[in-house]
């Protein structure tokens, strides 16, 4: 029997009222509204019995149309079968109201809360969950707080804002939203989410590297080689076209999702494991990030862009013939980069980024290649593949480690073999969504999971220069590649120019 160490047991939830900004749209349906649904599945008493989830959009919609809604999505996107008994005890807790672009829709507001609290007993504690465009956050949080919907943090009751990424464009936006934000919310009631810190692999990085002394002691430059950090989506751009050509793989992946992995895997050990703790350690690994000088972006970067190919058996077509894409669009699809941490335990050491749409297949993985053995005894007289870790974040999620030993027989024959660990059949039950965990955390009041306001605004000044050197040199190319690859031929060329190749094609 296997046992279990309990260092933080979960925290009971308080009554409180979620309001979901933008309740008609698809996050809602495919995210949010099923995350909640099963943390009241679980039997485990997670959701308060008295909570209440008010869905407020622009679209006009009943109470009973939006349970419907809300029913659909969770039957097809809810990891956990749809149960009658769970859902007729969730649904209740589903409100709807419209208006939210009308001139009187926060007065309205405040008065459907006013009614749903006290129709259920609950106090005024309050989550704005803001699942709208991130141009529409200053005005959102503006007229909360005219309305009277902000209370103040060190008010007996409180008030938590949830933003999605990505949090402005650019460095200057990202800026202003971050002002307009705290001049109505104080830092501690701000919950900047990023969906991929609460993947369980990606959780289990800290656990991994820090209460186990093997990994530790060998994470550094004296060991390592280089690190490779893959976000390959099969998927093109569903319904998000007149989004994604405004943002691209570099705004929509590596200035959050990316930047959030790699400070995991190279952090020092934070000092505690509270928020603050933890989240200073991550901003510290970005302040060491070696700046990419304008001259160094067509030597240190690439950005791609699909063509039509094969994905599956089927032809898919180039992003430049996907609805609502304009014709003659420059927004790159894929971007690979190197870059170096400066600090004393990663100097030298290059860490490879690399994300794309439309490649071969669907894999978030880290990648860590460690130093050949000397060139004497086995490595003498052939040259030995280095040992490999790899931490799988989706979709098979779990780590392995690729060792050389000897393959039994009378020879001396040296065999590469894998040590592994898949989550799927170690741990029993499924793996709970990444939104399950960040929603309790919200509700519970822990930034843990959470970016604060030093880690956006420094992975924005790293990719702020990338960006003003795309726009200022047109000649700078975006590399075609056929859906279904993994990427343009310059991305093999970065990598290959350091004697290394990229790793899980």
């Amino acid at each position: 029997m296997n046992e279990v160490w309990t260092i933080a047991g979960q925290r009971p939830t308080t009554p409180c009222t979620i309001v979901i900004f933008g309740a008609s749209g698809d996050l809602a349906a495919r995210k949010l509204v099923p995350a909640l649904y099963n943390l009241e599945h679980c039997g485990r008493e997670l959701l308060a019995s008295q909570m209440a989830i008010l869905g407020f959009a622009r679209r006009e919609m009943s109470v009973e149309a939006f349970r419907a809604k809300a029913r659909e999505g969770v039957a097809r996107y809810s990891r956990l079968q749809l149960e009658e008994g769970c859902w007729d005890r969730f649904a209740q807790k589903l409100n709807y109201l419209s208006g939210l672009d009308s001139p009187e829709g926060f007065a309205n507001l405040r008065k459907r809360l006013e009614e749903i609290e006290k129709e259920r007993g609950l106090p005024p504690n309050r989550i704005y969950y803001l699942s709208i465009p991130p141009g529409a956050i200053r005005e959102m949080v503006e007229k909360l707080d005219n309305a009277g919907l902000v209370a103040r943090a060190d008010a007996p009751y409180f008030t938590r804002l949830v933003v999605e990424k990505p949090i402005g464009s650019d460095l200057h936006s990202a800026l202003q939203i971050t002002l307009a934000i705290q001049k109505h919310f104080h830092e501690s009631q701000i919950f900047r989410i990023d969906h991929y810190l609460g993947k369980e692999t990606v959780q289990n990085l800290m656990v991994l590297r820090f209460a186990n002394s093997i990994f530790e002691n060998f994470w550094d430059n004296r060991s390592v080689d280089h690190v490779q950090i893959t976000v390959a989506e099969e998927e093109g751009l569903g319904t998000r076209a007149m989004y994604y050509d405004e943002i691209g793989a570099l705004r929509d992946m590596v200035q959050n999702h990316m930047l959030q992995v790699l400070t995991l895997t190279a952090m020092e050990p934070p000092v505690s494991l509270l928020a603050d703790a933890v989240r200073d350690a991550k901003v510290n690994v970005l302040r060491c990030l070696r700046p990419i000088a304008r001259e160094a972006v067509r030597s240190s970067v690439v950005r791609g862009q699909y063509a039509d190919g094969m994905l599956g058996g089927e032809h898919v077509p180039g992003y430049l013939q996907e609805a609502g894409v304009s014709e003659n669009s420059r927004t790159e699809t894929f971007a690979a980069l190197k870059v170096y941490v400066d600090n004393w335990r990663w100097a030298g050491v290059p860490f490879f980024l690399r994300t794309g749409k439309r490649l071969a297949r669907r894999s978030s993985a880290v990648f860590v290649k460690f130093k050949r053995v000397p060139e004497i005894l086995f490595n003498r007289y052939q040259a030995l593949p280095p040992d490999v870790m790899t931490i799988r974040i989706q979709p098979d999620e779990g780590f392995s480690i690729d060792v050389l030993a000897k393959r039994p027989g009378l020879d001396l024959s040296i065999q590469k073999v894998r040590m592994d660990l898949h989550y799927s059949t170690e741990f029993s039950g499924p793996l709970a969504d990444a939104y399950e965990r960040l929603l309790l955390d919200v509700i519970t009041g822990d930034h843990t999971l959470f970016q604060d306001d030093a880690f956006v605004h420094r992975s924005w000044e790293f990719v702020q220069p990338i960006l003003d050197e795309w726009q200022r040199d047109a000649s700078i190319p975006l590399e075609a590649y056929p859906a279904g690859s993994w990427g343009p031929k310059a991305a093999d060329d970065l990598i290959r120019a350091e004697g290394r190749a990229w790793l899980g094609a």
